[in-house]
């Protein structure tokens, strides 16, 4: 059996945070090996992280973030909610809300999750995929497998938690949010966001206090 030393143990905890019993007990699942210490932690944090996000915490800390174009023709607000004003002082959970601000100015998202859009929207998104694959030669029952399939892409470009983030695209921005509740431990959640653009009407999407 490897011996796991003091200082295998600080290496691991400078490079993923954890405490040193998880990093103890890492080292010694994998064998002594960092990288693989590492990766086991981090997807145990973020298993950790996904069962957070589904107790319904009461999240009435937080940030409103605030972003500005360089040229100050578009500006976007954002309510990030998190459990205690301590995390909300962190810098990782202030770089997660002005990571998700400037994401929203840049892809431009219409909803936060799916389950906001409106039916009327989706029934209407529905009936354009169809339509366009039956225009495509396919027969009706085809186009409508075919429509379920193109309403995914649908779901990526309008709506925030499933878009690629900007700045490493083989993750979503839900993804990043299970990491970050991971790194930070507690749940977090994006409420509300409101894109302000020079000459359009404001846009807002979000739960309402």
């Amino acid at each position: 059996m490897t011996q796991i030393t003091a200082q295998m143990v600080k290496q691991l905890r400078e490079m993923t945070g954890a405490g040193p019993l998880d990093c103890k007990k890492a080292l010694e699942e994998m064998a002594g090996d960092l990288d693989k210490a590492a990766n086991y932690l981090r997807e145990k944090g973020i298993a950790s992280a996904k069962k957070k996000l589904g107790k319904g915490r009461v999240m009435n800390e937080g940030v409103i973030e605030i972003y500005q174009h360089f040229n100050k023709r578009l500006g976007v607000i954002v309510e990030v909610n998190c459990e205690t004003d301590f995390v909300a002082n962190t810098d990782q959970f202030k770089n997660f809300a002005r990571t998700v601000a400037q994401h929203i100015a840049g892809s431009r998202p219409q909803y936060i999750r799916r389950e906001e859009i409106p039916q009327d929207v989706l029934d209407g998104e529905r009936t354009i995929q169809v339509n366009r694959a039956i225009e495509e030669g396919k027969k009706p029952e085809m186009a409508e497998k075919v429509a379920e399939g193109r309403m995914n892409k649908f779901y990526q470009e309008t709506v925030l938690m499933e878009q690629l983030w900007w700045k490493d695209e083989t993750k979503t921005i839900a993804q990043l949010l299970e990491e970050t509740v991971s790194g930070v431990g507690e749940s977090i959640q994006i409420s509300r966001f409101a894109v302000f653009a020079l000459g359009e009407n404001t846009s807002e999407n979000g739960d309402e206090e």
